[in-house]
């Protein structure tokens, strides 16, 4: 089975989020399940040297968008068994940044179409195109409309992933045909509310969509979820499905992890202290056996960061530490700051984003609060508790479909869920959470059971492999 599998950004080239991370992971998963898989990004400027330098030409093609004609060239590189192609065009990749300029929707158009034009240029003629999120779901649309009848297109299938449905791709409605080049045939599949909306128009086009957990595939036919798009959810709801994500677990090892303190693993458990000594003596804090909490997240709504910022004084009033690692809304920010100077050995707040410092929470901290509006499906709690760190979420998306909610009388579970999006029962999960750790046999067993589990991109790698066959 051959696989192109088209994206914006993936590890270790470049990425902004988890669509970098499942990118990265699950077509090296794939090539171990003996699936040929090929994936495609943009040559963005921001990819380091050492990766461009290494690069080897393929060759070129002229891309039509509407009335313009656009060069691309081909690289390609192969690392961990799997064959990467970097579309290249300084016009639309040589910037600062993946995202947020004015003409995104003119630069992703242009790629979506590149990957179509490079297919006989690289001669590989997939049976699927797996497309991610809305920079490349006008995929199936040009397709039908500019492809289907060409030599070695007319079998190809496509697959959808949504990895947060709040990014769409909404752009003036004049864009469709005079910079898409949408057909006046096709407008109706890319216009939705007076706009065109790139994602949409993939949802209605593709063979299959998925959404990265099973939850989060039920949660968006809900309007409080689906933003805005819950009417053409539900009517192709019959080929909507949801793959919860793997993690790289060569990567989120903390018997190999170079950023801890002190490598460990399950049968060396107690050595997980000298992490959390090195972590509270890094950011200024007491060294204490209390628990400390640890969040490494953006700090916006989504995040919960209006649950936290509710109760953070009765949280830190009590006998606990906190150390919060992100950047994100400016109020959030700065009030955060401004708590840390109050609470100068119970609270520390890093405004920042380094891997190195996330392993050391991941390592370090007993707990990882996460306590989100809506999540796709969120990495943040696989990684914590594959390094035994127990997380404390509420049950949405990823996170109910990952975490199970301890059960004090079977010893069973592996963090501590709340249902309602309200502080209080986020207060209550922390008070449960905190009460468990008091009891040591306890809290050992938990962190036994949170590390004992299969975080892998094996498994879900075979479930794609399961809908690809199916298509």
């Amino acid at each position: 089975m051959k696989i192109l599998f088209a994206t914006s950004e993936a590890e270790p080239f470049i990425k902004t989020g988890g669509l970098g991370d499942v990118s990265g992971a699950l077509p090296i998963a794939l090539a171990k399940e003996k699936i040929d898989v090929r994936v495609v990004l943009p040559l963005y400027e921001g990819i380091p040297s050492k990766y461009r330098h290494t690069m080897e030409f393929i060759g070129s093609t002229v891309v039509a968008l509407g009335w313009r004609h656009q060069y691309a060239g081909v690289f390609t590189q192969t690392i961990n068994g799997v064959k990467y192609y970097f579309v290249d065009n300084e016009y639309y990749f040589k910037r600062e940044g993946l995202y947020g300029h004015f003409d995104d929707g003119e630069r992703f158009a242009f790629f979506s179409k590149a990957v179509l034009d490079i297919i006989p240029l690289i001669d590989f003629y997939p049976d699927v195109i797996h497309c991610n999120d809305w920079q490349t779901a006008l995929i199936p649309v040009m397709m039908d409309c500019f492809y289907r009848d060409k030599k070695g297109y007319g079998d190809i299938k496509t697959v959808l992933t949504i990895h947060n449905i709040e990014f769409q791709g909404r752009m003036d409605q004049s864009c469709i045909t005079d910079v898409f080049g949408i057909p006046e045939s096709h407008r109706n599949i890319v216009e939705y509310d007076r706009n065109a909306n790139m994602l949409k128009a993939g949802i209605e086009l593709a063979h299959a969509v998925t959404t990265v957990s099973e939850t989060y595939a039920k949660e968006i036919m809900d309007p409080y979820f689906a933003c805005g798009l819950e009417d053409i959810l539900q009517k192709r709801s019959y080929k909507i499905s949801g793959i919860v994500n793997g993690i790289d677990t060569a990567l989120y090892d903390p018997s190999t992890d170079p950023s801890l303190f002190q490598r460990y693993s399950i049968k060396s458990i107690a050595r997980k202290k000298k992490n959390k000594e090195g972590l509270q003596e890094m950011i200024s804090l007491p060294v204490t056996d209390r628990p400390l909490i640890g969040m490494v997240s953006r700090l916006t709504n989504q995040k919960g960061l209006d649950l936290l910022m509710e109760v953070i004084d009765e949280i830190l009033k009590q006998d606990v530490q906190m150390v919060i690692l992100g950047t994100g809304d400016w109020k959030y920010e700065n009030a955060l700051n401004e708590l840390s100077k109050r609470y100068t050995t119970k609270l520390a707040v890093i405004i920042n984003f380094s891997r190195d410092i996330a392993s050391k929470i991941y390592g370090g901290s007993d707990m990882l609060l996460m306590p989100s509006r809506f999540e796709p499906c969120g990495l943040s709690q696989l990684i914590a508790m594959r390094y035994g760190n127990i997380p404390i979420v509420r049950e949405t998306g990823g996170l109910k479909d990952t975490v199970i909610q301890y059960n004090k009388l079977t010893g069973e579970g592996t963090g501590f869920t709340f249902k309602t999006y309200n502080a209080y029962d986020m207060l209550d999960a922390i008070n449960r959470a905190i009460a468990v750790y008091d009891n040591a046999a306890e809290w050992r067993q938990i962190m036994k059971n949170a590390m004992e589990r299969d975080y892998s991109w094996q498994e879900q790698s075979k479930k794609y492999i399961a809908l690809y066959n199916s298509l």
